[in-house]
């Protein structure tokens, strides 16, 4: 006899406890097209999400193209709970850490108001030999209402 399967972790423990409420948000429109044959967004979507939201964030801070000379060089999705046609989608973004030529962005899917996938995501600033090269002078300073730090804990 197999015995029982251990229940998932829950969401709260497999998405960081951010300052969440800081995030930048960008509404996802899904599409028919989303959809896999298990009736739920693929998983391959996801990452199409995360560039809109990417390029969504740099233009809300003010970092157009010129700026931006960045690859993507990894991406981790931590997939929660399935995403169906029709639920209202939303990914947050927070900006984890500032390197000197990478910064790491988090991000959580949340559809009808509940946090469904995780993701985090690491960019490289790169010059015209795409090679990396340091971040523009005062990135830090305007990535800085986005920074991540732990979600303050209710108090007893």
């Amino acid at each position: 006899m197999a015995s029982p399967t251990p229940p998932l972790p829950s969401p709260a423990t497999r998405i960081p406890a951010h300052n969440w409420a800081d995030a930048h948000r960008t509404a996802i429109q899904l599409r028919f097209a989303d959809v896999d044959a298990m009736g739920h967004i693929n998983n391959a979507r996801y990452a199409e999400f995360l560039e809109v939201a990417r390029m969504d964030m740099s233009v809300a801070l003010g970092i157009d193209g010129e700026e931006d000379h960045s690859v993507l060089a990894r991406l981790e999705i931590d997939y929660v709970q399935e995403i169906r046609l029709g639920q209202a989608v939303v990914v947050e973004s927070l900006v984890e850490r500032v390197g000197r030529s990478s910064w790491t962005v988090a991000a959580r899917f949340v559809a009808d108001g509940r946090p469904c996938a995780f993701a985090r995501s690491v960019q490289v600033r790169v010059n015209a030999a795409r090679t990396p090269e340091a971040l523009p002078e005062g990135f830090l300073t305007r990535v800085q209402p986005l920074l991540a730090r732990p979600a303050a804990q209710p108090q007893p």
